[in-house]
């Protein structure tokens, strides 16, 4: 398994060897750069990756449009965006952007491991922090810690998560879908996750199976 780790802090990026190095059953080979546009470089280089650990503060780091910019480019390489920033804004903006995952360096280990088995298992890792902000919204009490709280159907998706499961139900890809309803697949990933925690569903097949159920799509369905 090839990581880019992209941080301008020496320390930071030695401490995250040590968390990498416990991510269990896979030998692993760390790439590094100080700064995003050498990181944007090696990633170039290295088509082969499997992750990229990206900082949003940097010197040449323009935030959550750099990670647009390193996901437009490397579209095949997951993100997870690891920063101090605790901003809830922040961390959406960065999630609509093609990250797959957004963890603050204030997090324990078993946190970031969490962050990192669930993206390198080609899940979406989405902070607590940012579901707790969706919850309260809402205005309603949290169910569950890792469920979704967003609106008033029975199962709080918007009507723009209905639509993608709409199109889910007709088998099309997360990138097929992204180009449907012109959002990027970064963003239409955090959808797919949503509908899955709403749902209780562990995959594709569940979702519009448990949908179909609910009555939450008309028609036929491909699974």
């Amino acid at each position: 398994m090839k990581i880019l780790l992209v941080d301008d802090h020496a320390l930071f990026r030695e401490g995250m060897g040590y968390v990498l190095e416990q991510v269990p059953g896979i030998p692993h080979e760390i790439l590094e750069a100080e700064n995003f546009l050498d990181g944007l470089e090696l990633a170039g280089r290295h088509p082969d990756l499997d992750l990229a650990l990206l900082d949003l503060m940097m010197a040449d780091s323009e935030g959550p449009a750099s990670i647009k910019t390193f996901h437009r480019s490397h579209p095949h390489i997951p993100i997870i965006v690891v920063s101090g920033e605790e901003n809830c804004a922040t961390m959406e903006e960065s999630m609509n952007a093609g990250a797959m995952g957004f963890v603050c360096k204030n997090a324990a280990v078993p946190v970031m491991l969490d962050a990192l088995n669930a993206v390198l298992s080609g899940e979406i890792y989405i902070p607590h922090s940012l579901l707790k902000k969706s919850h309260v919204q809402s205005g309603k009490k949290q169910p569950h810690p890792v469920q979704h709280n967003f609106r008033s159907n029975g199962h709080y998706l918007t009507s723009r998560q209905i639509e993608v499961l709409s199109y889910l139900a007709s088998g099309l890809t997360s990138k097929e879908i992204a180009e449907k309803i012109d959002l990027t697949e970064g963003t239409v990933k955090v959808h797919i996750s949503t509908i899955y925690r709403a749902l209780g569903a562990k995959n594709r097949v569940e979702a519009i199976r448990m949908a179909v159920e609910c009555k939450l799509l008309g028609g036929a369905t491909h699974v």
